[in-house]
């Protein structure tokens, strides 16, 4: 169990996402090393207790894999439990946490995030719940990158990746499991895979992409397997180091292949998607798309029709840019809404404490109190649940909900790698203009309110603040900008612009074009061409 000595090294402070760096950042000598022994240094009791381990296989994970396994067992762990092939989905790795009781995990992904060795690579590390590491405990990790200077490392051979079973790294357990397994068997709890299967069985359609990225191996075994989708019902289902070429976040840009077949007369019933490491959704039916913020909304009105959420559910909780949809349906199944800031550890607090049941944001990531991540193929399991159960297509499902709730139209405007202290600016200057803007007429409509959104948890009391700009109208529309820290290089800006229509003569409008006065209005108010040199946005979704 050498020590050997390093330097300290972080300019970053990990977020519940962890640390997010390129690959060659990472190849750096020694770097990975100072980073995980940053964690472990940081968790006190971890003497004898079990370590989950799994990536989503992009490049560079499984030489991680087998650092972190060593560094395990030098740092003094009792066990730890990894993914055949170095391979678990971010929720299957929560699911794991939390059934083994295992003292924590460390998760190597950057979600999203391209791959490849010109592309990122990630690490994070999730507490005993499953979730993510509390702000508490990624300070700690912060403060001690910037002062470590040794790390421990088991002098062993590699552990066998490729093989279910066990064998001894040092005094420590290293024991190899069925990445698929546990997380199936708790799919099967949670729905009517017989209701799911009947469906398929009657000629029901689907087209799964898994993007060449982690969630290929669970939706074959899940979809093609268990519940009888015809073979080739999954497409890209093998996990590649470069995810394929592809960029794994499904919308409507990365997922274009998906959503043309949707949109065309050789479309089949139901359309899906999901991300690197598998927990975010892409939802779209025969000529319908479902906006994440919609797909929330409607998981939440009809969950009461899959087995485990039959008896209600406690509440429903979305991040402050997500649309206000799931809010009308809180209302009325008579439940409380509670709208947080971005970042599934506010969630986990809530779920934690049984406030809510359904989670979501406007990021298509989307979950329950199953986990404590978000879950992209739990999501497409619901939405199959609720179609056998209702027998309706996806576009009736949307359209009736539309005419109960009300439509919020909703679209989100990225501007992606742009220089950070112009994005900095940008905002600030936006603070800076909020007394103003009250009472403005804005794209025809008069400003009710504007404020820097802040977030009292009702469980634990903390505050968080800066959280984003929001511009909120009388008739319910809204502007939201905000700095999104997912990215690699430069900033993300994203804008979020929401319309509530009521009228179901008027739920049919394409979203662009209903939002274009208030896209104009949120692009003029920010100075965003001038202050980030773009004249339009990278991304639009």
């Amino acid at each position: 169990m050498p020590v050997v000595a390093t330097t300290p090294f972080s300019d970053q402070k990990p977020g519940t996402s962890g640390l997010r760096k390129k690959v060659v950042v990472f190849q750096q000598p020694h770097y990975v090393e100072n980073f995980l022994q940053s964690i472990f240094d940081s968790l006190d009791g971890r003497e004898g207790q079990t370590l989950v381990i799994g990536g989503d296989g992009r490049f560079h994970n499984r030489e991680v894999i087998q650092i972190a396994i060593r560094m395990a067992a030098a740092n003094g762990f009792g066990r730890v439990i990894v993914g055949r092939g170095g391979l678990l989905s971010t929720p299957a790795a929560s699911n794991l946490i939390r059934k083994t009781k295992s003292f924590g995990g460390v998760i190597l992904s950057a979600s999203h995030n391209p791959g490849g060795p010109d592309g990122d690579f990630g690490v994070k590390y999730n507490a005993g719940n499953g979730g993510p590491a509390p702000e508490s405990l990624t300070d700690r990790i912060f403060a001690r990158t910037r002062e470590i200077s040794s790390y421990r490392i088991e002098d062993a051979p590699d552990c066998d990746l490729d093989r279910v079973g066990s064998a001894a790294c040092g005094a420590m357990k290293c024991e190899i499991v069925d990445p698929v397994a546990d997380y199936q068997a708790l799919m099967e709890k949670l729905f009517d895979f017989d209701a799911i299967a009947a469906l398929f069985k009657s000629g029901f359609t689907i087209r799964f992409d898994g993007m060449s990225a982690i969630t290929g191996p669970y939706a074959h075994a899940i979809l093609e397997k268990a519940l009888g989708a015809g073979a080739g019902s999954v497409i890209n289902g093998t996990p590649l180091p470069d995810f394929g070429g592809h960029h794994p976040d499904p919308n409507l840009v990365h997922a274009k292949d998906l959503f043309d077949l949707m949109m065309s007369d050789k479309a089949p019933d139901f359309g899906a998607a999901s991300d690197g490491d598998g927990d975010r959704n892409l939802i779209i039916g025969r000529g319908q798309f479902v906006t994440p913020s919609d797909s929330v909304a409607m998981l939440a009105a009809n969950a009461h029709l899959a087995p485990a959420y039959a008896g209600g559910i406690a509440g429903v909780a979305r991040s402050m840019p997500t649309s206000a949809a799931a809010d009308r349906v809180a209302q009325k199944l008579g439940v409380k809404c509670y709208e947080t800031p971005t970042g599934w550890k506010f969630f986990g607090t809530l779920l934690d404490a049984g406030l809510a049941t359904i989670c979501g944001e406007e990021s298509a990531g989307t979950g329950s109190n199953h986990v404590r991540e978000k879950d992209g193929l739990w999501a497409v399991l619901l939405w199959l649940n609720i179609i056998a159960k209702r027998r309706q297509s996806v576009k009736d499902i949307v359209a009736e909900h539309w005419r109960t709730y009300g439509r919020n139209y909703y679209s989100r405007h990225d501007y992606e790698e742009i220089d950070s202290d112009a994005a900095s600016r940008l905002m600030q200057a936006l603070r800076d203009r909020l007394p103003r803007l009250k009472g403005d007429a804005l794209a025809g409509k008069t400003v009710a309110n504007a404020d820097d959104f802040a977030y009292l948890d009702p469980v634990d009391g903390s505050e968080a603040k800066a959280q984003g700009v929001r511009i909120l109208f009388e008739d319910g529309s809204r502007i939201v900008y905000r700095l999104s820290g997912t990215g690699t290089v430069g900033a993300t800006l994203r804008i979020y612009v929401e319309r509530y229509e009521p009228d179901p003569t008027r739920q049919f409008l394409e979203t662009q074009q209903a939002l274009a006065d208030l896209i104009k209005a949120a692009s003029d108010v920010a100075d965003v061409a001038k202050r980030t040199g773009r004249n339009a946005p990278s991304v639009i979704t």
